[in-house]
C-alpha cells in the first residue's frame, strides 16, 4: 500500500515529498523487525513475497473492540475505506522520519554548544556597526541615528521552539526553529522605543552569523524574515553534507520572556516617536502620535515563543490526534499557497486554531484527526474573524486589549493565549477571505460522494494561475511610495517601520474591491515572500522583492456589463461615486426616465468585456494612487491572441458563432414550416462544433467576388480559376433532418440511401421554391447557401443504424451484428446532435465554455494531434472542466480553463480511472460506482483514454478510433510541457511575452516534412504564426442574399492527406496542423522497415534486396518520396527527408 500511494503522490503533481516503503526502512535503522506469524513460510528469492498461512481460527477471528470502532467510523466518516487508508498513508510520507530526527538533533547540539561560546566584545554605540567584519546587519536601518548601547554576549540559553519539540513538523520543507535568548544586560527598559529593540536584535543576530561563520559544522548560512516581516530577521543555517539541504535550522534571537511588560505594547499605544522617524518636530506635524499596533504586535511577538510552546504541547497531550490533524491542514494549506510569505496562514496558525477548537469544546479530544481537520475546515467557513474575531485567552489580565481594540487596528483577529498579541496581526482581509473560500469549497466537494476528495484537495497543487480567473502584477513597487502619500498613509507608513508594500497593500485591495464590485466574487493577493540573502550582503531593499501579483475570481453574471450605474444626480452619495470614479463619471439618461450618475467602457466584443476588469484596474490605480498602466502588468486575456477571428474588432469568435446559430434557429423554423413534401419533418438538429460555440474558427458570412471564379457549364457553380490561389474555405455546417416514420420506408439499406437521395432533391426545389436559396443535392446530403452561410443538410431514417445491422445466416435467420457503418451512422445522426445540444446548453450556463474549447482544440491542433483526439472528444474534455471543477471553481475566462485542461491531459490516471463528464448532472453517485466497477472489469478491451457520459456509460464512443497509447503518452508529455512554459511566461514578468511558443509544435521528432505552398492552403491566414500578407482568395467577409452556390467544403490539403493515408498507411503516420500549417510531418512506423520475403504481389513501395542468397524486400524511400510529390503537385513546395532518423 505505501508504494501505491507514493506512486499516487508522485503522479499527481503534489509538492508533498515521498519516501517509498523501502527507503524509509532503510533509514530507520533502529526500527525492529515485525515478528513473522506462526506458519509464515521464509522470504522466497528475488523478493516475490508469498501469502501467508493463517490457520482457520485466526482467519475468521472476532474483530475486536477497537477493530469495530476503525470499521464504525470508517463508515460513518468515509464515502470508502480507501479514502481512510490514503490519508493515514499521507500522514506516514509527510511525518520526519527517524534517521532525519537524528540528524537534526545531532546539528542542534553542536550548533547550541557553539552559540554557548560566542565571544563578549565591547560597548559601543547602537548605531556602530564597525565592530562586524564579515557579515551585514540584517536590518534596514533608516533612520540611521538612534540611541541606546549594544555589546555581544553569549545567549542566556539556547532553546528548541515550533513545530519540531511539538512533533508537528512535516516534509518536504522540515524547517527546526531555534531560540538564542539576548542576555537581559544587552537590553534596555526603554528598548521598545523608536525601533532599539528590532535593531539589537538584529546585531545580536549578526554576531551569533559572525562567530558561526568560520565553523566547519555548518554547511550554508543565510539571513531570511520571519514570514517576511522586516523587523524578525531570522539566520538560516543547514547542515554540510549531501544530505544538509533537506534540513533548515531557523535560529531566532529574542528577549527574555519578562523583559517588557505587555500591557506596554497595546495596539492603542505608540512605541515610535514622529520626531524621531522623520526629523522633524512632532508639533509641526499636526498632533499626538499615532498608535503603532504593528510594531507592538512584532516586539511582543518575540517574548512568546515558549509560552506559546507550552501551550500547544499541553493540548496536544490532552489530544492524542492533533498532531496528524495539524499534519493535515498543513498540507492543505501548502497547496493552495497560504503557508508561506508575509501575512501567511502558516502551520503556527493551523495549530493555535485546533487549540482554539479544542480549548473552547468545540471538538472533542477523542475525535480522530480527520474530524478534526474537517471541523477546522468548517470553523474557517463558518467564521468570519474580520467581523468577529476570536481569542484563545480564557483569563485575560486586566490590561488586556478588547477584541473591539484588536478589531480597530487589524483586519483579522486571532487572539493568543496571553489575551496580549493578535496572532493575525500582520494578514490582510483579503487573504483571511481567501481562507474562507478555500475552506468553504474544500467542505462542499469532500461532501460529494461522486468526487475523489483525497487527491482534489490534499494531493493537487492551487497556484495563482491555475486558481484564478485573470492575474495581475504590480511592478515597479517604488510607484507605492507615491501611493502611500496620495492615500495620506503617513502614520501606518511609520508603523511598518517604512515597508511602503505592506502599508500600501491593503488600502490598494480595498480600493479595487469597491471598484471592481460585483463583477468579482473574490479579489486575492499572492503572500509576498519572505526574502533570503548571504551573510555578507547588505539586506534587500522593498523595492527589490518581486511584484505584487493579485488574482481575481470572476462573476459571470455581471462580467459582461460595460455599464457601472450609480446614484441619482440628487442623492448625497452621488459625490462619493464620482469621487471613486473621477472623470470617468458622468450624467446619463436611461430609457426608464432616470438621470444617474454613470460610467461607461468601451468594449465592444465579448472578448474585451471580459477584460474590463483591466481598465477598471488601471483607471482607479491612476487616479487614486499615481500607480501609471505601465507599472500594471495584466495577464487575464493573454492566450486568447490564439484564437481571434477579426484582428480589427479584437474577437475572439462569440459574436460570429451566435450569429451562425441565429442563421442556424432561422433555417430550423423554415424547415419545419416546409409542405409539399412526401413526409413531414419530426426534428431538426444541428451536428456541428459552431452551433455548440466551439468551432475553432467559427464560419464567418461571405460575398464572393465572382471576376475570380469560372462557371461550371450544368449548375452554373462557381469554380476556382487554374493557376490562382486556392478559394477561401467555406465550411459545411452540418445539420440533421429526420423524417417522421412510415410503413413506406423500405428494409433494404441501398433502398434507403435512395428513399434518402429523393428527399435531398425535394427539399432542394421546395426551399429553393419558397425562399430562393441557392441548393446543390447530392445522394447523400443537400448543401444550402443562406446568409453567406454553407448548410449541409442531411436526411435521416431512425431505424437506418439498425437495418445496418440486420443480416441473415445461412439458415434464413435474421441477425443483427454491430459493424463500423452502423457505428458511424448512428454517431453522425443521433449521439452527435444530442452532445451538441447538451454542449450548447453549457455554453449558456458557462459562458467561456466555447471559448476555452476553442483554444484547447487549437493546441491539440497545433501540436499536429487533432487526428488524435477528435473534436467531440476534446469538447467533453474540456466540459469536466465544467461539470467536475475540483478543487477549483468553474473557470470563468479561456486562459485559466485552457491551463487547467492542460493539467488535466498531464495529470489524470487514464490507465486505472474513467473520465466521467456528468452532463446535466444525470448520473448519481451509484451510477459513478457502476461506472468505475464496469470499467475496471473490462479495461483491457477498452480504449486507453475512456470517457464516460450519461448515454455513454461503458464504451466511450468518442475515443473509440483513438488515441493509442503511444499517441497518449505523445500528448501528456507535450502537456505537461507546454504548462510550464505557458505558467512560466504568465508569471514571470522577466519572461519575453510570446504565448505561442506553446502553440509552435517540435518538428525534429519527425522523419520527413512535407512543405506546402502557403497560396494553396485556404486557412493559412489562421496559422500560429500567419503570413503578413495573404493572397486574395475571391472572398470577403459579409453576407448577400442569392447569388450563385461557392465551391464548399473544398480544403486540397485535407485531400491530399486523405490520399497519403491510404496509399502509405500502413509505412508511416502523417501529423498535420488542420487550422492553417504549411508543414505535413512524417512519422515512419518501425514495423514497416523490417524486410519481407518477396513477394512479386507485394511491391508497392518497395525494392529488392539480396543478402546471404536471401531475396527480400524493403521499403524504397526515395520512390516514397517521389510518391508524395507526385501526389501533391502544385501544393507541395519542397520535401526535407531527414535521413539521419531512419531505421533502415
Amino acid at each position: 500500500m505505501k508504494r501505491k500511494v507514493a506512486e499516487t503522490l508522485t503522479e499527481g503533481d503534489t509538492e508533498v515529498e515521498v519516501e517509498s516503503a523501502e527507503s524509509q526502512h532503510s533509514q530507520d535503522e533502529d526500527e525492529k523487525p515485525a515478528k513473522q506469524l506462526k506458519g509464515d513460510s521464509k522470504p522466497s528469492k528475488a523478493g516475490i513475497v508469498k501469502p501467508l498461512k493463517v490457520s482457520n481460527k485466526e482467519l475468521y477471528k472476532a474483530p475486536t473492540p477497537e477493530e469495530l470502532s476503525q470499521l464504525k467510523e470508517t463508515e460513518s466518516l468515509f464515502h470508502c475505506s480507501l479514502l481512510k487508508m490514503q490519508m493515514e498513508e499521507l500522514l506516514k510520507e509527510v511525518v520526519v522520519s527517524e534517521k532525519k530526527k537524528r540528524m537534526v538533533d545531532t546539528f542542534v547540539l553542536k550548533i547550541t554548544e557553539l552559540l554557548q561560546s560566542v565571544p563578549e566584545t565591547p560597548v559601543v554605540e547602537l548605531s556602530d556597526t564597525t565592530w562586524l567584519s564579515k557579515v551585514e546587519v540584517p536590518f534596514i536601518l533608516v533612520p540611521k541615528s538612534v540611541k541606546g548601547k549594544f555589546h555581544m554576549e553569549p545567549p542566556a540559553s539556547v532553546t528548541l521552539i515550533g513545530s519540531y519539540p511539538l512533533g508537528t513538523c512535516t516534509k518536504p520543507r522540515v524547517s527546526v526553529d531555534l531560540m538564542a535568548t539576548i542576555p537581559a544586560n544587552v537590553l534596555h527598559p526603554m528598548d521598545a522605543i523608536n525601533q532599539r529593540y528590532s535593531r539589537k536584535r538584529a546585531l545580536y543576530l549578526a554576531g551569533l552569523a559572525e562567530h558561526l561563520l568560520s565553523s566547519k559544522e555548518v554547511g550554508t548560512m543565510q539571513y531570511s524574515c520571519l514570514h517576511g516581516n522586516r523587523l524578525r530577521p531570522v539566520l538560516l543555517l543547514t547542515p554540510p553534507g549531501k544530505d544538509g539541504g533537506s534540513v533548515t535550522l531557523r535560529i531566532h534571537a529574542c528577549p527574555p520572556p519578562d523583559f517588557l511588560k505587555p500591557g506596554l505594547l497595546h495596539p492603542q499605544k505608540n512605541k515610535i516617536r514622529t520626531e524621531w522617524y522623520t526629523g522633524i518636530d512632532a508639533p509641526q506635524l499636526g498632533g499626538p502620535d499615532a498608535p503603532t499596533p504593528h510594531y507592538n504586535s512584532t516586539v511582543l511577538g518575540d517574548h512568546l515563543p515558549a509560552a506559546h510552546l507550552q501551550f500547544l504541547s499541553a493540548v496536544r497531550e490532552q489530544c492524542g490526534a492533533f498532531k496528524d490533524a495539524v499534519a493535515l491542514l498543513k498540507v492543505w494549506l501548502r497547496q493552495r499557497e497560504l503557508d508561506q510569505g508575509s501575512g501567511c496562514f502558516g502551520g503556527f496558525l493551523a495549530s493555535m486554531l485546533l487549540a482554539y477548537l479544542l480549548t473552547s469544546r468545540k471538538v472533542s479530544n477523542h475525535m480522530s484527526a480527520y474530524q478534526l481537520f474537517r471541523n477546522a475546515l468548517h470553523f474557517l467557513a463558518s467564521t468570519d474573524l474580520t467581523e468577529n474575531g476570536i481569542s484563545l485567552a480564557r483569563n485575560p489580565d486586566s490590561s488586556a486589549p478588547s477584541l473591539a481594540d484588536f478589531h480597530s487596528a487589524f483586519q483579522v483577529v486571532l487572539v493568543d493565549p496571553s489575551g496580549h498579541l493578535n496572532l493575525c496581526a500582520d494578514m490582510t482581509a483579503h487573504t483571511y477571505k481567501r481562507i474562507q473560500h478555500e475552506a468553504s469549497l474544500s467542505v462542499r466537494f469532500w461532501d460529494d460522494p461522486t468526487l475523489d476528495g483525497f487527491q482534489a484537495l490534499l494531493m493537487t497543487p492551487k497556484p495563482l494561475i491555475r486558481t484564478y480567473d485573470h492575474v495581475f502584477q504590480l511592478r515597479g513597487l517604488t510607484k507605492l511610495q507615491s501611493a502611500c502619500k496620495k492615500l495620506n498613509l503617513f502614520s501606518e507608513l511609520m508603523d511598518h517601520s517604512g515597508n511602503y508594500i505592506s502599508t500600501a497593500l491593503p488600502l490598494i485591495l480595498s480600493l479595487l474591491q469597491r471598484g471592481l464590485g460585483e463583477r468579482i466574487h473574490l479579489l486575492v493577493h499572492a503572500l509576498p515572500s519572505s526574502p533570503e540573502w548571504p551573510v555578507s550582503v547588505e539586506p534587500p531593499k522593498h523595492k527589490d522583492q518581486p511584484p505584487l501579483s493579485f488574482g481575481l475570481l470572476l462573476n459571470p453574471e455581471h462580467l459582461a456589463s460595460v455599464l457601472e450605474k450609480g446614484p441619482p444626480a440628487d442623492n448625497p452619495k452621488a459625490a462619493e461615486f464620482r469621487q471613486l470614479w473621477g472623470d470617468r463619471s458622468e450624467l446619463r439618461r436611461f430609457q426608464d426616465g432616470a438621470i444617474t450618475e454613470a460610467v461607461l467602457w468601451d468594449a465592444p466584443t465579448f472578448c474585451l468585456k471580459r477584460l474590463v476588469p483591466q481598465q477598471i484596474i488601471s483607471h482607479l490605480l491612476q487616479l487614486h494612487a499615481d500607480i501609471p498602466s505601465s507599472c500594471i502588468r495584466y495577464v487575464g486575456g493573454l492566450l486568447e491572441n490564439v484564437i481571434i477571428v477579426q484582428e480589427e474588432s479584437c474577437g475572439t469568435g462569440e459574436e460570429e458563432s451566435l450569429k451562425v446559430v441565429q442563421s442556424y434557429d432561422d433555417l430550423s423554423r423554415k424547415l419545419w414550416q416546409l409542405e409539399d413534401l412526401p413526409l413531414s419533418i419530426t426534428s431538426v438538429q444541428g451536428a456541428h462544433p459552431a452551433l455548440r460555440y466551439t468551432q475553432v474558427l467559427p464560419p464567418v458570412p461571405y460575398k464572393l467576388n465572382y471576376k475570380q471564379f469560372d462557371r461550371e457549364k450544368r449548375t452554373r457553380a462557381l469554380l476556382p480559376q487554374m493557376g490562382s490561389p486556392c478559394p477561401a474555405y467555406i465550411t459545411p455546417i452540418k445539420v440533421i433532418c429526420h423524417m417522421e416514420g412510415s410503413g413506406k420506408w423500405p428494409h433494404d439499406a441501398l433502398a434507403i440511401r435512395h428513399i434518402k437521395a429523393a428527399f435531398h432533391i425535394r427539399l432542394a426545389e421546395v426551399l429553393k421554391k419558397t425562399h430562393d436559396y441557392p441548393c446543390h443535392p447530392t445522394p447523400t446530403h443537400l448543401d444550402v447557401w443562406k446568409d453567406g452561410y454553407a448548410f449541409r443538410i442531411q436526411v435521416a431514417y431512425h431505424r437506418e443504424p439498425q437495418v445496418l445491422r440486420e443480416l441473415l445466416s445461412p439458415d434464413g435467420m435474421l441477425l443483427s451484428r454491430d459493424n463500423p457503418q452502423a457505428q458511424a451512422l448512428e454517431m453522425e445522426t443521433q449521439h452527435r446532435t444530442l452532445l451538441t445540444s447538451t454542449l450548447h446548453g453549457l455554453q449558456q450556463q458557462h459562458p467561456c465554455f466555447g471559448a476555452v474549447c476553442r483554444l484547447a482544440k487549437r493546441w491539440l491542433a497545433a501540436q499536429l494531434l487533432s487526428s488524435e483526439l477528435g473534436e467531440d472528444a476534446a469538447d467533453l474534455l474540456v466540459a469536466h472542466l465544467f461539470t467536475h471543477p475540483a478543487p477549483h471553481t468553474p473557470p470563468s475566462s479561456p486562459q485559466v480553463g485552457f491551463l487547467r485542461f492542460l493539467h488535466l491531459l498531464s495529470s489524470f490516471d487514464w490507465k486505472n480511472s474513467p473520465l466521467v463528464v456528468n452532463l446535466n448532472s444525470k448520473l448519481t453517485a451509484a451510477d459513478y460506482t457502476d461506472i468505475k466497477n464496469s470499467f475496471t472489469a473490462a479495461r483491457e478491451s477498452l480504449p486507453i483514454m475512456f470517457i464516460a457520459t450519461p448515454t455513454d456509460r461503458n464504451q466511450s464512443i468518442w475515443t473509440r478510433d483513438g488515441p493509442s497509447v503511444q499517441m497518449l503518452q505523445r500528448i501528456i508529455a507535450l502537456a505537461a510541457g507546454s504548462l510550464q512554459v505557458l505558467e512560466d511566461q504568465l508569471t514571470d514578468p522577466t519572461h519575453t511575452q510570446d504565448v505561442r511558443v506553446a502553440f509552435r509544435p517540435p518538428l525534429d521528432v519527425y522523419d520527413v516534412l512535407i512543405h506546402l505552398h502557403p497560396e494553396q492552403v485556404p486557412l493559412v491566414g489562421q496559422a500560429v504564426d500567419p503570413p503578413e500578407q495573404e493572397p486574395s482568395r475571391g472572398a470577403q467577409q459579409g453576407s448577400i442574399a442569392g447569388g450563385a452556390l461557392p465551391v464548399i467544403d473544398y480544403n486540397p490539403v485535407s485531400f491530399y492527406l486523405a490520399e497519403l493515408r491510404e496509399s502509405f498507411g500502413d509505412m508511416a503516420l502523417f501529423f498535420y496542423d488542420s487550422y492553417g500549417g504549411t508543414v505535413i510531418a512524417v512519422l515512419w512506423k518501425p514495423k514497416a522497415f523490417a524486410p519481407l520475403p518477396f513477394k512479386t504481389g507485394a511491391m508497392g513501395a518497395r525494392r529488392v534486396e539480396v543478402c546471404d542468397d536471401k531475396v527480400s524486400s524493403v521499403p524504397n524511400v526515395e520512390a516514397i518520396l517521389h510518391d508524395f510529390s507526385v501526389l501533391g503537385e502544385g501544393l507541395v513546395d519542397k520535401i526535407v527527408p531527414r535521413t539521419e532518423q531512419w531505421v533502415v
